[in-house]
This record gives structure tokens, sequence and C-alpha cells, in this order.
């Protein structure tokens, strides 16, 4: 692939499968259904609207702009859904089908997104009283294509 900015925006997907897979790794059981007030989203139904983020930008990709919100699923199925749709955006990404869409405007919209709600969720776990260590992201080995459940471990997390 020589497109330099379709290769960042794969690198930056495999960034949100490396920090959204630590924010939903062991989560405790009631952490799905966690509610800090009454207007905030619970964890599960964050994690199914990263699940239709990475839905829409496949769809604003191939130029078929779609949006759907989806029916939050279990807590174990919206994690492998977060990954199945990482995976189907990166794998559109990483193939000759042209893009639709520029990987500028991508970026900008459903994948800095996706990053916020990562973020959402990681502070909620430190909420709910699960808190999941600091890292520093930049000495983490995230590799592009890596977007599955299996992410290489933390090289340097603070206490």
């Amino acid at each position: 692939m020589s497109d330099p900015a379709r290769q960042f925006l794969r690198h930056t997907v495999a960034t949100v499968a490396y920090r959204g897979g630590k924010a939903i790794r062991n989560a405790p059981s009631a952490f799905a259904d966690f509610k800090n007030c009454e207007t905030t989203r619970t964890p599960l139904a964050i994690l199914a609207h990263i699940g239709d983020l990475y839905d829409w930008a496949l769809s604003i990709a191939r130029g078929a702009e779609k949006w759907t919100t989806a029916t939050p699923l279990s807590w174990e199925q919206e994690c492998a859904r977060f990954f199945a749709t990482l995976k189907a955006f990166v794998d559109y990404l990483a193939s000759a089908q042209p893009l639709k869409e520029s990987p500028e405007k991508l970026f900008q919209g459903p994948v800095a997104d996706s990053l916020t709600h990562v973020g959402q969720l990681t502070m909620l776990r430190r909420m709910s009283g699960a808190p999941i260590k600091g890292e520093s992201y930049h000495k983490a080995e995230i590799v592009t294509g890596r977007i599955g459940p299996e992410q290489a471990a933390p090289r340097r997390e603070f206490d």
C-alpha cells in the first residue's frame, strides 16, 4: 500500500484496538451496566456505539454512507463486535478498493470519535472501582493490522 494517509489511518485504528482492548479486558460483570449519573451512557451502550461508528466508517469508505444505531448485545458480544467492526474497516483500508472519502475525513469523524469513547470507557472503569493501569502508550507495541483482542502486553505501565 503506497498511500501514507491510508496507512496512518490503519495504524490509528490499531491504536484504537490496543487502547480499547485494554479498557474492556477483564472488566467486572457489573461494569457493562455502570452509570455514574442518570444522564450518562452505560459502558455497554458506549461500546455498542463504537461498533456503530466503525460500521458507519466502512459504509463511508465504500461510498454508501449509512448510519445504524444497533441495539446493544451482551457485554461479551459487544466486545467481540468491537474487534470485528475494527477488522472489517481495516481490511477494507488494506485492500485495493478505492476510498470514496478521504482518510482525513474518515479520521476526523468516526475514528476520532471512537478514541473519545475509548477514553470514556477507561474513565468509567476508574469511576466504577475497576481501574486499569495507565501506561506510556508511546512505548506500547501497537502494530498496524493487529486489530483483535490479542494485543501485546504493556511495556511500561504506571502504578
